[in-house]
C-alpha cells in the first residue's frame, strides 16, 4: 500500500493530479487508513500510469474515461479500443496539418522582416491587412 506522495512519486504525477484523477472517478478512491492518509494499491498504480500515458498521447479526459470504461466492460473488445484510438489518431492528423499550415503562414510573414530598428514591420502589416 502507497500513500499519496508515494503513488503520485512511483506514476510521475502530482498528488493533487491523483487527488483530481480520484475525485473525477478516473481512478477508484483509496482506502483510509486509521489515521486518515489515502492508501493506494496496484490497482491504482496501473490505472494512474494508463491515465498518464494516455494524457502523454493527448486522450483528453473524456477519451481517456471512454478508454477506461472500455477495459473495465465485460463486453471488452478490441474492435471498441481501436475506434477511440482511430478517432484521436485523426484528430492529431489534423492538428498536424493545422500546424503545418501555421508554420509556412508564420514562416511566410518572418522571411520580409529585417528585424531591425526601424518602424515599418511586414510582420504589423500583413497581421493588419488580413
Amino acid at each position: 500500500m502507497y500513500k499519496i506522495g508515494e503513488v503520485a512519486k512511483l506514476v510521475g504525477l502530482g498528488s493533487e493530479t491523483v487527488r483530481y484523477y480520484e475525485k473525477e472517478g478516473i481512478v477508484p478512491k483509496a482506502e483510509r487508513a486509521q489515521n486518515g492518509y489515502r492508501l493506494y494499491d496496484e490497482t491504482h498504480v496501473r490505472r494512474l500510469r494508463f491515465v498518464k500515458r494516455s494524457r502523454e498521447l493527448g486522450f483528453s479526459l473524456d477519451k481517456v474515461r471512454s478508454l477506461l470504461e472500455i477495459a473495465d466492460s465485460t463486453n471488452m473488445t478490441c474492435k471498441s479500443v481501436k475506434k477511440v484510438a482511430e478517432g484521436h489518431l485523426a484528430e492529431v492528423q489534423k492538428n498536424i496539418r493545422d500546424l503545418q499550415k501555421m508554420e509556412k503562414a508564420l514562416s511566410g510573414m518572418v522571411q520580409p522582416c529585417a528585424g531591425d530598428g526601424t518602424k515599418d514591420c511586414p510582420i504589423l502589416d500583413i497581421l493588419f491587412s488580413g
